[in-house]
């Protein structure tokens, strides 16, 4: 017997950050082998028939999957077009530039991973953000902006280990705005910073730009189903003082190049709808039941005050142990409680390993 509906919706973690990409299983395998996503939960080609507003009007075909760090933290949906090929932006995208501009991945120990993932890859050097931790960051094969954080949120914890999705850093325009709106609808209530002037830490990616930072995180724990695997995050907002920012998908679609949306998973997507129609960020899509085969649930997107798209997926179904068949039915299950460790971590057993 299923649950009855929720009266408050429940946010359990960031799932996703989705990477459009021209080619999945090679963003798949960078990602794999640098940062660790090697659970994949669903791995699919079909057509993205409930994004129109997003894709130009029309139905469009694609390849996505679904990967997670056994770790914790976020996963990465790594996503392709099929049916056209994913254009890139026609200007040099810049930090501030409206949208998700760098990927937070966590670690907790930042000289080993400085220290790994320089060996293949472009990186900075170790600076000091302005809350005074240690940070850097590094590009990814089709030049997307990663941040390596320092974190102590663990599902599990190993030495110098490189977890999942830890947040993300998003440029605005009017940051009054952008607060009220990720306080508001996403719980990130505790500002840690909020500076402003020339960072040494981003010289690597501005030379002598001037912005507002701020920082931003949640003091109440999440809760739900995924709330161990996912654990915390913070979102970063930027905004230039010295330029006009441009769209970082101005002229382009969903899916092309570049971090496509920011995704948290959710329990009451009933409530949810009622909330952020509060807000005044309706939902600009609305899916209603999805059944993508290895994965089931509904999903729906809102856009901050700057037009960066925020997806919401209410999973109903998800893989545990693929090769026995092992599903399970969130609907049968209390939503606020988190699943327990040891199902968990069965998902593990689904790593593909190079």
């Amino acid at each position: 017997m299923s649950r009855p509906p929720l009266t408050e919706s429940i946010i359990s973690g960031i799932q996703q950050i989705g990477i459009g990409n021209t080619d999945v299983y090679e963003t798949w395998k960078w990602y794999r082998q640098n940062l660790g996503m090697d659970i994949p939960v669903f791995d699919e080609a079909a057509e993205a028939a409930l994004m129109l507003p997003y894709t130009g009007g029309k139905p469009r075909s694609r390849h996505a999957i679904l990967a997670l760090n056994h770790l914790g933290g976020g996963g990465a949906e790594i996503w392709q077009y099929t049916s056209r090929i994913g254009q890139k932006p026609d200007f040099q995208v810049q930090l501030g530039d409206l949208g998700i501009y760098v990927a937070k991945f966590k670690t907790n120990d930042i000289q080993a991973a400085h220290s790994q993932l320089s060996v293949n890859n472009k990186t900075t050097e170790i600076h000091n953000s302005p809350e005074g931790k240690p940070h850097f960051f590094l590009w990814d094969q089709d030049g997307n902006v990663i941040e390596l954080c320092e974190s102590g949120s663990w599902f599990r914890k190993k030495k110098a280990a490189i977890g999942g999705v830890y947040g993300a850093t998003i440029g605005v325009s009017d940051m009054e705005r952008a607060i009220h709106f990720y306080h508001g609808l996403l719980g990130y209530d505790q500002v840690v910073y909020d500076k402003q002037g020339h960072f040494t830490d981003l010289e690597d990616l501005s030379t002598n730009a001037k912005y507002r930072r701020v920082l931003l995180r949640h003091t109440a724990p999440r809760v739900g189903p995924f709330s161990r695997m996912f654990g915390d995050s913070e979102i970063e907002l930027i905004q230039s003082l010295d330029r006009a920012p441009k769209k970082i998908f101005d002229n382009r679609m969903w899916g092309d190049t570049g971090f496509i949306h920011l995704c948290f998973d959710i329990q009451g997507m009933d409530a949810l709808r009622g909330k952020c129609l509060a807000l005044n960020c309706p939902f600009t899509v609305d899916s209603g039941d999805f059944d993508m085969g290895e994965a089931a649930g509904q999903f729906a997107y809102v856009e901050d005050p700057d037009g960066t798209l925020i997806e919401f997926v209410e999973t109903q179904k998800v893989p545990i142990l693929k090769k026995f068949g092992w599903y399970l039915d969130l609907t049968k299950r209390n939503p606020h409680k988190a699943l327990p460790s040891w199902m968990l971590k069965a998902m593990a057993l689904n790593r593909v390993k190079d």
